[in-house]
């Protein structure tokens, strides 16, 4: 069987490092806001390029505290991508906020920038990006958007770590940028994870704060805060792995390439890339009208798949009001997406096992 992700495999690499940073956690006794967050915090807000970062609970929470830190609530709407994860949609009606769902493009399955402004109202406060799958959004024309309506921009970059645009990593290309680190990205951690990247030291320390109970100092509260904290050993964890990110993301890329040369099969539509460097290829998500016939061949022939996502969230009973939406492109790539192996632990073989059966379905 050739698995979709292979974790243990992921991180036997780095067994012994994570062994050691833990080893010295449980010496010292201190398990939260102590000295590996601070080492980490530092260390990927200069991989991102941002002047802070800050751990939290996991990447829902990140996009909650964003949210939270600059003040929306009721009667605000928030621009969001149709074609996402729940957990975008959620943080934003969480917040009291409406989420304004806007239709993706069909060749990289990110929002349409040629759709937002007409989806702009005066009660709009912000635009929100997801970097799906791993490939940043051309954010040139958000950016124009943001400028002549005066919003803010948050990036969901749950899926992108390390993904370029325009010479900037995702992260550092909106006012705020929320990370998830559940263990199956390509930087994830051994539980739950997350965080928040600014160049605003004021939302920083608000973020910061309001992820402490809403406390600045202890028992002291100046906001009605949540309880969001990374603890030590995931921040060591992350903090060992994060300096091999980028040649996780390389070996990524030259899977992605490969498939991309070499599936050749008129019932299976291929992902694009607008940039090379704009993608590192969390998931690689493939089309076919047959996908549950597809599926279960592959499952048949050893190769491991995950659906990402069979529902989208305007379909999903958390948001009944929006049931009798019709958002078509969203819709189809939902019925028809499947994500097949991808990995920076897998072998040369492997790739071309999956390419072979593919290519004779």
């Amino acid at each position: 069987m050739i698995k979709f992700l292979d974790l243990e495999k992921v991180n036997n690499r780095f067994r012994g490092e994570i062994d050691f940073r833990i080893k010295n956690i449980l010496d010292k006794g201190w398990y939260l806001q102590g000295e590996e967050n601070e080492k980490f915090s530092k260390d990927f807000a200069s991989y991102c390029g941002a002047k802070f970062a800050l751990g939290v609970a996991n990447g829902l929470d990140a996009l909650r505290l964003i949210i939270k830190a600059y003040g929306f609530g009721a009667g605000d709407e928030i621009i969001v991508p149709a074609n996402t994860y729940i957990a975008t949609i959620l943080a934003i009606s969480d917040n009291g906020c409406t989420p304004v769902l806007v239709e993706p493009n069909i060749n990289t399955y990110n929002i349409n920038p040629d759709l937002i402004e007409e989806k702009i109202t005066p009660k709009t406060k912000a635009i929100m990006v997801v970097h799906l799958y791993g490939q940043a959004v051309q954010m040139q024309k958000i950016w124009d958007l943001a400028k002549k309506y005066n919003l803010k921009v948050f990036e969901d970059s749950a899926q992108a770590h390390g993904a370029i645009y325009q010479g900037r990593r995702t992260g550092n290309l909106s006012d705020a940028a929320a990370f998830s680190f559940y263990p199956g990205k390509n930087l994830g951690c051994m539980g739950d994870g997350g965080a928040v990247t600014t160049n605003d030291e004021e939302i920083y320390n608000k973020i910061k704060a309001l992820s402490n109970y809403g406390s600045d100092r202890k028992y002291h509260h100046i906001y009605k805060g949540l309880n969001s904290r990374l603890d030590e050993i995931q921040a060591a964890v992350l903090d060992v792995k994060l300096p091999h990110l980028d040649d996780d993301n390389i070996r990524r890329r030259e899977i992605a390439k490969y498939y991309r040369e070499n599936i050749i099969n008129p019932k299976i539509i291929l992902p694009k890339a607008y940039d090379e460097l704009a993608h590192v290829w969390h998931v690689f998500a493939v089309r076919t009208k047959e996908r549950d016939k597809f599926q279960e061949y592959l499952t048949d022939n050893g190769i491991q798949t995950i659906i990402h996502y069979p529902t989208p969230p305007h379909k999903q009973l958390a948001y009944a009001e929006w049931n009798g939406l019709s958002l078509p492109i969203t819709e189809e790539i939902h019925k028809t997406i499947i994500s097949i192996p991808m990995s920076p632990v897998m072998t040369d073989d492997d790739v071309q096992k999956v390419v072979e059966i593919i290519n004779a379905y």
